[in-house]
Protein backbone atom coordinates (compact mmCIF):
# COMPACT_ATOMS: atom_id res chain seq x y z
CA UNK A 1 0.00 0.00 0.00
CA UNK A 2 1.33 3.41 -0.92
CA UNK A 3 1.06 6.57 1.06
CA UNK A 4 -1.91 7.88 -0.78
CA UNK A 5 -3.68 4.52 -0.49
CA UNK A 6 -2.72 4.68 3.47
CA UNK A 7 -4.20 8.13 3.53
CA UNK A 8 -7.32 6.92 1.68
CA UNK A 9 -7.73 4.49 3.52
CA UNK A 10 -7.33 6.18 7.34
CA UNK A 11 -9.65 7.43 9.54
CA UNK A 12 -9.52 11.18 10.45
CA UNK A 13 -8.50 12.26 13.79
CA UNK A 14 -11.24 14.54 15.36
CA UNK A 15 -10.13 18.11 15.63
CA UNK A 16 -10.92 18.36 18.99
CA UNK A 17 -7.63 16.10 19.81
CA UNK A 18 -5.50 19.49 18.33
CA UNK A 19 -6.59 21.49 20.87
CA UNK A 20 -5.39 19.48 23.78
CA UNK A 21 -2.61 20.40 25.86
CA UNK A 22 0.40 18.29 26.28
CA UNK A 23 -0.14 17.54 30.25
CA UNK A 24 -3.71 16.56 29.47
CA UNK A 25 -2.97 14.61 26.88
CA UNK A 26 -0.14 12.85 28.68
CA UNK A 27 -2.27 12.65 31.75
CA UNK A 28 -5.46 10.54 29.74
CA UNK A 29 -2.77 8.16 28.31
CA UNK A 30 -1.18 7.27 31.76
CA UNK A 31 -5.13 6.42 32.99
CA UNK A 32 -5.39 4.55 29.89
CA UNK A 33 -2.70 2.44 30.07
CA UNK A 34 -3.14 1.74 33.49
CA UNK A 35 -6.52 0.99 33.31
CA UNK A 36 -5.82 -1.39 29.87
CA UNK A 37 -2.96 -2.89 31.89
CA UNK A 38 -1.44 -6.19 29.79
CA UNK A 39 -4.12 -6.54 27.39
CA UNK A 40 -1.83 -3.08 25.85
CA UNK A 41 1.20 -3.13 24.05
CA UNK A 42 3.03 0.04 23.09
CA UNK A 43 6.02 -0.48 20.94
CA UNK A 44 8.43 2.67 20.32
CA UNK A 45 10.89 2.71 17.48
CA UNK A 46 13.81 4.67 18.17
CA UNK A 47 13.14 7.75 15.64
CA UNK A 48 9.92 8.73 17.52
CA UNK A 49 9.86 11.90 18.90
CA UNK A 50 9.82 12.06 23.04
CA UNK A 51 6.39 12.68 23.29
CA UNK A 52 5.44 9.39 21.76
CA UNK A 53 8.87 7.44 23.55
CA UNK A 54 8.15 7.94 26.62
CA UNK A 55 4.83 5.74 26.62
CA UNK A 56 6.69 2.99 24.75
CA UNK A 57 6.29 -0.42 26.44
CA UNK A 58 9.96 -1.44 24.47
CA UNK A 59 12.22 0.67 22.09
CA UNK A 60 13.59 -0.56 19.31
CA UNK A 61 14.27 -1.15 15.80
CA UNK A 62 11.67 -2.10 13.60
CA UNK A 63 12.14 -5.92 13.52
CA UNK A 64 13.25 -6.58 17.45
CA UNK A 65 10.16 -4.26 18.41
CA UNK A 66 7.73 -6.90 16.31
CA UNK A 67 9.26 -9.67 17.21
CA UNK A 68 8.51 -8.11 21.41
CA UNK A 69 4.94 -7.94 20.41
CA UNK A 70 5.17 -11.00 19.41
CA UNK A 71 6.50 -12.97 22.08
CA UNK A 72 4.09 -10.42 24.59
CA UNK A 73 1.33 -13.03 23.77
CA UNK A 74 -0.78 -11.56 26.67
CA UNK A 75 -1.31 -8.07 24.67
CA UNK A 76 -4.88 -8.02 22.42
CA UNK A 77 -4.27 -4.59 21.08
CA UNK A 78 -0.46 -3.32 19.86
CA UNK A 79 -0.58 0.36 18.68
CA UNK A 80 2.90 0.55 17.18
CA UNK A 81 4.53 3.70 17.47
CA UNK A 82 6.51 3.58 13.89
CA UNK A 83 5.75 3.47 10.50
CA UNK A 84 3.31 1.30 8.19
CA UNK A 85 6.30 -1.53 7.00
CA UNK A 86 7.10 -1.66 11.14
CA UNK A 87 3.41 -2.62 11.84
CA UNK A 88 2.90 -4.72 9.08
CA UNK A 89 6.10 -6.85 10.14
CA UNK A 90 3.94 -7.17 13.58
CA UNK A 91 1.13 -8.11 12.33
CA UNK A 92 2.73 -11.20 10.63
CA UNK A 93 4.26 -11.98 13.47
CA UNK A 94 1.84 -11.91 16.00
CA UNK A 95 -0.95 -14.03 16.49
CA UNK A 96 -4.95 -14.16 15.01
CA UNK A 97 -5.78 -12.81 18.39
CA UNK A 98 -3.81 -9.67 18.53
CA UNK A 99 -4.81 -6.15 16.82
CA UNK A 100 -2.30 -4.08 15.17
CA UNK A 101 -3.01 -0.31 15.56
CA UNK A 102 -0.93 2.23 13.52
CA UNK A 103 -1.93 5.73 15.14
CA UNK A 104 -1.57 7.18 12.05
CA UNK A 105 -2.17 5.98 8.53
CA UNK A 106 0.18 8.71 7.05
CA UNK A 107 2.94 7.85 8.90
CA UNK A 108 4.71 5.90 5.43
CA UNK A 109 8.35 5.11 4.81
CA UNK A 110 9.45 6.54 1.32
CA UNK A 111 12.37 4.20 0.87
CA UNK A 112 9.48 1.28 1.32
CA UNK A 113 7.50 2.98 -1.13
CA UNK A 114 10.26 3.42 -3.44
CA UNK A 115 9.95 -0.21 -4.72
CA UNK A 116 5.96 -1.47 -5.27
CA UNK A 117 5.08 -4.87 -6.44
CA UNK A 118 3.71 -3.50 -10.01
CA UNK A 119 7.37 -2.41 -10.45
CA UNK A 120 9.09 -6.01 -8.99
CA UNK A 121 6.91 -7.97 -11.40
CA UNK A 122 7.61 -5.98 -13.95
CA UNK A 123 11.66 -6.84 -12.95
CA UNK A 124 11.90 -10.38 -11.71
CA UNK A 125 11.03 -11.30 -15.37
CA UNK A 126 13.29 -9.38 -17.41
CA UNK A 127 16.98 -9.92 -14.77
CA UNK A 128 15.76 -14.00 -15.47
CA UNK A 129 15.98 -13.36 -18.87
CA UNK A 130 18.92 -11.69 -18.73
CA UNK A 131 20.85 -14.00 -16.09
CA UNK A 132 18.97 -17.23 -15.72
CA UNK A 133 18.06 -18.78 -12.28
CA UNK A 134 21.26 -16.85 -10.96
CA UNK A 135 19.43 -14.40 -8.85
CA UNK A 136 18.27 -14.87 -4.76
CA UNK A 137 16.41 -11.86 -4.15
CA UNK A 138 16.66 -10.21 -0.68
CA UNK A 139 14.77 -7.23 0.72
CA UNK A 140 15.54 -4.90 3.61
CA UNK A 141 13.21 -5.37 6.54
CA UNK A 142 12.34 -1.40 5.51
CA UNK A 143 9.89 -2.55 2.83
CA UNK A 144 6.18 -3.92 2.18
CA UNK A 145 4.97 -7.09 3.07
CA UNK A 146 3.91 -7.25 -0.61
CA UNK A 147 7.97 -7.64 -1.34
CA UNK A 148 9.16 -9.64 1.85
CA UNK A 149 6.29 -11.94 0.43
CA UNK A 150 7.70 -12.06 -2.80
CA UNK A 151 11.22 -12.73 -1.62
CA UNK A 152 9.83 -15.33 -0.11
CA UNK A 153 8.20 -17.29 -2.84
CA UNK A 154 11.53 -16.95 -4.61
CA UNK A 155 13.66 -18.57 -1.79
CA UNK A 156 15.26 -15.50 -0.33
CA UNK A 157 15.00 -13.68 2.99
CA UNK A 158 15.02 -10.30 4.54
CA UNK A 159 17.52 -8.45 6.01
CA UNK A 160 18.20 -5.96 8.65
CA UNK A 161 20.83 -3.17 9.03
CA UNK A 162 22.64 -5.47 11.70
CA UNK A 163 22.91 -8.66 9.88
CA UNK A 164 22.73 -7.95 6.28
CA UNK A 165 26.78 -8.33 5.75
CA UNK A 166 25.60 -11.94 7.14
CA UNK A 167 22.34 -12.44 5.25
CA UNK A 168 24.45 -11.25 1.77
CA UNK A 169 27.37 -13.68 2.54
CA UNK A 170 24.79 -16.44 2.69
CA UNK A 171 22.62 -15.38 -0.13
CA UNK A 172 25.40 -15.51 -2.57
CA UNK A 173 26.43 -19.02 -1.17
CA UNK A 174 23.30 -20.07 -2.39
CA UNK A 175 23.50 -18.09 -6.10
CA UNK A 176 25.69 -16.25 -7.99
CA UNK A 177 23.96 -13.10 -7.82
CA UNK A 178 21.20 -10.73 -5.22
CA UNK A 179 18.52 -8.48 -6.25
CA UNK A 180 19.09 -6.32 -3.00
CA UNK A 181 15.70 -4.34 -2.85
CA UNK A 182 14.46 -1.27 -1.79
CA UNK A 183 17.67 0.65 -0.43
CA UNK A 184 20.56 0.46 -2.80
CA UNK A 185 22.96 2.36 -0.42
CA UNK A 186 22.74 -0.65 2.56
CA UNK A 187 23.24 -2.97 -0.16
CA UNK A 188 26.08 -1.53 -1.82
CA UNK A 189 27.76 -0.93 1.77
CA UNK A 190 27.32 -4.26 2.60
CA UNK A 191 28.26 -6.08 -0.49
CA UNK A 192 31.64 -3.39 -0.64
CA UNK A 193 32.63 -4.42 2.87
CA UNK A 194 32.41 -8.24 2.06
CA UNK A 195 34.95 -7.57 -0.70
CA UNK A 196 32.69 -7.12 -4.19
CA UNK A 197 33.85 -3.98 -5.76
CA UNK A 198 31.41 -1.30 -7.20
CA UNK A 199 31.83 -2.60 -10.77
CA UNK A 200 30.26 -5.92 -9.70
CA UNK A 201 27.01 -4.05 -8.57
CA UNK A 202 24.39 -2.56 -10.99
CA UNK A 203 21.55 -0.86 -10.70
CA UNK A 204 18.04 -1.66 -11.45
CA UNK A 205 16.05 1.67 -11.97
CA UNK A 206 12.15 0.67 -11.66
CA UNK A 207 11.27 4.37 -13.83
CA UNK A 208 12.65 2.59 -16.97
CA UNK A 209 12.85 -0.86 -16.07
CA UNK A 210 16.88 -0.82 -17.14
CA UNK A 211 19.87 -1.87 -15.52
CA UNK A 212 22.13 0.89 -14.80
CA UNK A 213 25.27 -0.87 -15.72
CA UNK A 214 28.61 -0.10 -18.10
CA UNK A 215 30.70 -3.34 -18.96
CA UNK A 216 30.06 -6.88 -19.49
CA UNK A 217 26.80 -7.91 -17.34
CA UNK A 218 28.19 -10.95 -16.72
CA UNK A 219 30.57 -9.48 -14.12
CA UNK A 220 27.46 -8.23 -11.97
CA UNK A 221 26.98 -10.15 -8.58
CA UNK A 222 24.80 -7.67 -6.71
CA UNK A 223 21.92 -6.12 -8.81
CA UNK A 224 20.61 -2.82 -6.42
CA UNK A 225 17.46 -1.53 -6.47
CA UNK A 226 17.43 1.93 -7.04
CA UNK A 227 15.70 3.24 -3.09
CA UNK A 228 17.16 5.43 -0.80
CA UNK A 229 16.31 6.73 3.08
CA UNK A 230 15.41 9.81 2.07
CA UNK A 231 16.79 11.10 5.64
CA UNK A 232 20.01 9.44 5.33
CA UNK A 233 20.88 10.51 1.90
CA UNK A 234 21.02 13.89 3.43
CA UNK A 235 24.46 13.17 4.57
CA UNK A 236 26.80 14.16 2.26
CA UNK A 237 30.62 13.92 1.86
CA UNK A 238 30.67 18.16 1.87
CA UNK A 239 29.30 17.45 5.55
CA UNK A 240 32.57 14.93 6.76
CA UNK A 241 34.68 17.57 5.29
CA UNK A 242 33.73 20.51 7.38
CA UNK A 243 33.83 18.49 10.51
CA UNK A 244 37.15 17.17 9.62
CA UNK A 245 38.16 21.15 9.07
CA UNK A 246 36.38 22.35 11.95
CA UNK A 247 36.51 19.68 14.32
CA UNK A 248 39.77 17.18 13.96
CA UNK A 249 39.14 15.50 16.83
CA UNK A 250 35.67 14.32 16.25
CA UNK A 251 34.09 10.69 15.80
CA UNK A 252 32.05 10.34 13.02
CA UNK A 253 29.49 7.73 13.11
CA UNK A 254 26.50 6.88 10.16
CA UNK A 255 24.13 5.19 9.55
CA UNK A 256 24.77 2.10 6.45
CA UNK A 257 21.84 3.92 4.83
CA UNK A 258 24.10 6.93 3.66
CA UNK A 259 25.84 6.87 0.83
CA UNK A 260 28.66 4.69 0.17
CA UNK A 261 30.90 7.52 -0.27
CA UNK A 262 29.93 8.78 3.17
CA UNK A 263 30.44 5.41 4.95
CA UNK A 264 33.65 5.21 3.29
CA UNK A 265 34.71 8.43 5.05
CA UNK A 266 33.40 8.15 8.25
CA UNK A 267 35.04 6.49 11.26
CA UNK A 268 32.27 4.04 12.24
CA UNK A 269 29.34 2.59 10.61
CA UNK A 270 26.34 0.69 11.60
CA UNK A 271 22.76 -0.14 12.56
CA UNK A 272 20.66 1.97 14.95
CA UNK A 273 21.63 -0.23 17.80
CA UNK A 274 25.12 -0.07 16.99
CA UNK A 275 25.14 3.67 16.70
CA UNK A 276 23.87 3.95 20.28
CA UNK A 277 25.95 1.29 21.84
CA UNK A 278 28.78 2.98 20.77
CA UNK A 279 27.52 5.88 21.96
CA UNK A 280 26.82 4.54 25.53
CA UNK A 281 30.53 2.93 25.15
CA UNK A 282 32.47 5.79 24.51
CA UNK A 283 34.22 7.25 27.04
CA UNK A 284 33.54 10.60 29.28
CA UNK A 285 34.56 14.13 26.69
CA UNK A 286 34.69 12.22 23.59
CA UNK A 287 33.29 13.92 20.79
CA UNK A 288 30.62 12.62 17.68
CA UNK A 289 29.23 13.53 15.04
CA UNK A 290 26.58 11.10 13.94
CA UNK A 291 24.67 10.73 10.56
CA UNK A 292 21.28 9.26 11.46
CA UNK A 293 17.96 10.00 12.29
CA UNK A 294 17.19 13.94 13.96
CA UNK A 295 14.88 12.46 17.00
CA UNK A 296 17.21 9.97 17.99
CA UNK A 297 20.48 12.39 17.95
CA UNK A 298 18.38 14.78 20.12
CA UNK A 299 17.70 12.22 22.81
CA UNK A 300 21.76 10.76 22.37
CA UNK A 301 22.28 14.46 23.26
CA UNK A 302 20.09 14.25 26.48
CA UNK A 303 21.38 11.39 27.58
CA UNK A 304 25.14 11.61 27.50
CA UNK A 305 25.41 15.38 28.32
CA UNK A 306 29.45 14.51 29.81
CA UNK A 307 30.14 13.85 25.75
CA UNK A 308 29.89 16.07 22.55
CA UNK A 309 27.43 15.41 20.59
CA UNK A 310 26.36 17.05 17.23
CA UNK A 311 24.07 15.84 14.02
CA UNK A 312 26.22 15.48 11.01
CA UNK A 313 24.02 17.44 9.29
CA UNK A 314 23.19 20.33 11.11
CA UNK A 315 20.32 21.56 9.35
CA UNK A 316 18.56 17.68 9.38
CA UNK A 317 14.81 17.16 10.13
CA UNK A 318 13.60 14.43 11.59
CA UNK A 319 11.95 12.06 9.28
CA UNK A 320 8.76 13.48 8.42
CA UNK A 321 6.83 10.27 8.40
CA UNK A 322 7.78 9.11 11.70
CA UNK A 323 6.93 12.32 13.00
CA UNK A 324 3.28 11.42 12.13
CA UNK A 325 3.10 9.84 15.18
CA UNK A 326 2.17 12.24 18.00
CA UNK A 327 0.89 12.61 21.60
CA UNK A 328 -2.70 13.57 19.78
CA UNK A 329 -2.61 10.65 17.30
CA UNK A 330 -1.54 8.50 20.00
CA UNK A 331 -3.93 9.69 22.75
CA UNK A 332 -6.65 9.27 20.30
CA UNK A 333 -5.80 5.84 19.31
CA UNK A 334 -5.74 4.90 22.58
CA UNK A 335 -9.43 6.56 23.69
CA UNK A 336 -11.13 5.01 20.15
CA UNK A 337 -9.75 1.33 22.15
CA UNK A 338 -11.49 2.31 25.27
CA UNK A 339 -14.71 2.68 23.83
CA UNK A 340 -14.52 -0.23 21.76
CA UNK A 341 -13.23 1.38 18.24
CA UNK A 342 -10.11 -0.11 16.36
CA UNK A 343 -9.06 3.09 14.20
CA UNK A 344 -6.59 2.23 11.77
CA UNK A 345 -5.75 -1.68 12.39
CA UNK A 346 -3.05 -3.33 10.25
CA UNK A 347 -3.84 -6.48 8.80
CA UNK A 348 -1.48 -8.19 5.92
CA UNK A 349 -4.01 -10.42 3.78
CA UNK A 350 -3.25 -14.21 4.66
CA UNK A 351 -1.61 -14.53 1.58
CA UNK A 352 1.27 -12.54 1.92
CA UNK A 353 1.87 -13.20 5.77
CA UNK A 354 2.04 -16.82 4.50
CA UNK A 355 5.10 -15.81 1.74
CA UNK A 356 6.45 -13.03 4.20
CA UNK A 357 6.68 -14.65 7.10
CA UNK A 358 8.84 -17.06 5.18
CA UNK A 359 11.43 -14.48 4.61
CA UNK A 360 11.25 -13.65 7.64
CA UNK A 361 11.99 -17.22 9.01
CA UNK A 362 14.64 -18.14 7.00
CA UNK A 363 16.94 -14.64 8.16
CA UNK A 364 16.09 -15.32 11.86
CA UNK A 365 17.23 -19.01 11.26
CA UNK A 366 20.57 -17.52 10.05
CA UNK A 367 21.29 -14.43 11.74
Amino acid sequence: MNVLEMMQKQDHMPEVYKTLNAVEMEERVRKIKEKMGEKLFIPGHHYQKDEVIQFADATGDSLQLAQVAAKNKQAEYIVFCGVHFMAETADILTGNHQKVILPDMRAGCSMADMADMAQVERAWPILQEQFGDTILPLTYVNSTAAIKAFVGRNGGATVTSSNAEKMVAWALGQKERIFFLPDQHLGRNTAYKLGIALNEMAVWNPLTDSLEYEGDIKRIKVILWKGHCSVHENFQVKHIDYIRKTKPDMNIIVHPECSWEVVQKSDYAGSTKYIIEMIEKAPSGSKWAIGTEMNLVNRLIQQHPDKEIISLNPYMCPCLTMNRIDLPHLLWALESLEQGNIINPITVPVSIAEDAVQALKRMLALA
